[in-house]
């Protein structure tokens, strides 16, 4: 930017996108001085390289206000985990399944980790049998996006939600807040 530039000449590019042409640096510095602009360097490999006038200051505002703005229209993916053990008890088992079936229903993807202990670890098909279950019941809510699998003391596997749940749970979670749920009436 400016006298940091170390070329003898550079090509030229007005303010409004104008080709200028091949002027010597310290021509291109005045002119930008005459204008209240700032040279910058926008192509340094380029022979000779290329500079623009602008105002810099303000090309800095608005690419971060365009940062900003990417982030927040960006969709943030939210993992929730869920624990069990190989040896569940039916009612335990059916209460973890429902907060899976929950957190589907809000889009986030899962992470189900059964953890063996002890003796556990040398039946690790209990615990593939568990997995498949689960993913069997709450098929209709979300599918396996990762296979159940050993690793060291747990078994893993992450089931997400499929697009149309994901929507609803969009669709859901933008309700003006004036509109009265169904759930208080």
């Amino acid at each position: 930017m400016n006298d940091q530039i170390r070329a003898r000449e550079v090509r030229l590019v007005g303010p409004e996108g104008e080709q200028v042409g091949i002027v010597p640096l310290d021509q291109a510095i005045k002119l930008a001085q005459d204008v209240d602009m700032d040279l910058v360097e926008v192509a340094p490999m380029a022979r000779p390289p290329v500079c623009k006038l602008m105002d810099y200051g303000k090309f800095k505002y608005e690419s971060a206000l365009k940062a900003r703005e990417a982030r927040r229209n960006q969709q943030q993916t939210v993992i929730k985990e869920m624990k069990l053990r190989p040896k569940i008890d039916s009612h335990d088992y059916e209460t973890k399944k429902g907060h899976v079936v929950r957190f589907l229903k809000a889009g986030d993807k899962v992470k189900i980790t059964i953890m063996f202990r002890g003796r556990e670890q040398s039946r690790p098909e209990l615990g593939f049998r568990l997995l498949r279950k689960l993913a069997e019941e709450i098929d209709e809510l979300g599918y396996v996006e990762s296979a159940p699998k050993q690793d060291g003391r747990n078994m893993i596997m992450v089931v997400a939600p499929h697009r149309a749940t994901k929507e609803a749970a969009r669709q859901g979670g933008q309700a003006s807040p004036d509109e009265p749920d169904a759930d208080a009436r």
